[in-house]
């Protein structure tokens, strides 16, 4: 369960300080100015201790609630006696102790403590039979139960809302997580894609064409030097919460870069042709969303289609984006139509925004990925 503040605790103890002297001034003032006349006479000693005894036990539930409520139940028992102003003075008290018992102790023990309290008050109050017995045994008693019920209510609602609490903060951590996931996948398999193309391209000419084999390590080196670039930033994201000034991190991918994806897949064999509307002013996320899809369509590409082409047309509408992707199929196969990471990641991505997706075979070959992502009516108008 979580705990207050220590701010709101001052405060409560100030407040619960400041209760305890009103109620010791009035009270007192009026056993000092004898304006009470007691159903059963008592020594004045032992009514000004049970006002002392009240006082202190409101003072204290909050730091030592099961003493505060012994004190509590101690003054309640000269208090029912003699009648009066002693008695609600002594109730209240005895009521504020029990209601932090319940707040702060298992429900047994406080169970316990609300039965001893209903004892307390059914015994005495027989004893001083009167005219009123019933109506204030049923006072009293519904004082002492009442609460305790509010104490346990509002310990049972923090708990709910330290457990909701920590749910959201679970799913805050799993999204968080899936999120990271998708970006280390969609950084990683496009770059060691075009790295293991290069690869196997410089080993094939090595020794006919060295200076094709030069290039292509130059490719490599190029290629995983970005890649390291994009892996610090995400490891920068996540030790952000040490203190990690958020602009050292390194900007995400935009949309602009995408002419540097499509350069870098030219390189290991695909031609990549951008086309439709130029969208520079789209919110971060969708346009972060926009990238990642078609990197890994393009990376797709790169693995399974071999030397081909491919288009990628971007277009923009009234609160919504949409981008297709479309290889012709003419290198050694086409991307699988369902299963792998890579479509897994990108449907997610889709979903995120409530939009569609749709990837799968051409009837003429090739492969064709397709999605359109709708953004918040709130996003458009901050553009």
């Amino acid at each position: 369960m979580k705990q207050p503040s220590a701010l709101s605790q001052r405060v409560a103890y100030t407040i619960d300080a400041l209760l305890a002297l009103v109620l010791v001034v009035a009270v007192g003032g009026n056993l000092a100015a004898q304006t009470w006349t007691f159903l059963v006479v008592i020594p004045m000693w032992l009514a000004w201790a049970t006002v002392a005894a009240s006082g202190i036990a409101i003072a204290l539930r909050r730091h030592r609630p099961l003493l505060a409520y012994g004190l509590g139940l101690g003054s309640l028992v000269p208090a029912l006696i003699a009648g009066n102003g002693l008695a609600p003075a002594a109730l209240l008290a005895t009521g504020c102790a029990l209601y932090t018992v319940a707040l702060e102790h298992p429900r047994t023990r406080s169970l316990i403590a609300m039965g001893l309290g209903l004892v307390v008050v059914m015994i005495f109050e027989v004893l001083r039979l009167g005219p009123n017995t019933i109506a204030s045994t049923a006072f009293a008693g519904g004082g002492v139960a009442g609460s305790w019920a509010l104490g346990w209510m509002t310990r049972q609602r923090r708990a709910n809302l330290a457990q909701l609490a920590e749910t959201q903060a679970d799913q805050a951590v799993s999204d968080e997580r899936l999120r990271i996931a998708r970006e280390m996948h969609d950084v990683v398999a496009h770059s060691m894609s075009l790295i293991a193309v290069k690869a196997a391209v410089g080993n094939h000419v090595a020794e006919q064409q060295p200076d094709e084999a030069r290039e292509a390590l130059r490719v490599i080196e190029l290629t995983s030097r970005e890649t390291l670039v994009e892996l610090r930033r995400m490891l920068g994201v996540l030790r952000s919460g040490d203190g990690t000034p958020e602009a050292a991190l390194g900007p995400a991918p935009k949309l602009a870069d995408l002419r540097t994806l499509a350069e870098r897949a030219g390189q290991a064999g695909v031609r990549v042709e951008l086309t439709g509307e130029a969208v520079d002013d789209l919110p971060e996320g969708v346009a972060l969303s926009v990238y990642r899809i078609t990197q890994e369509a393009v990376t797709n590409v790169v693995k399974h289609a071999g030397p081909s082409a491919c288009r990628v047309t971007i277009t923009e509408g009234p609160g919504e984006v949409s981008v297709e992707i479309v290889d012709d199929g003419r290198g050694e196969g086409s991307p699988p139509a369902v299963g792998g990471h890579g479509l897994i990641g990108m449907r997610e991505r889709v979903a995120v925004y409530g939009g569609d997706f749709e990837a799968g075979p051409l009837p003429a070959g090739g492969f064709r990925v397709f999605a359109r992502l709708p953004y918040a009516a709130k996003e458009v108008g901050t553009r």
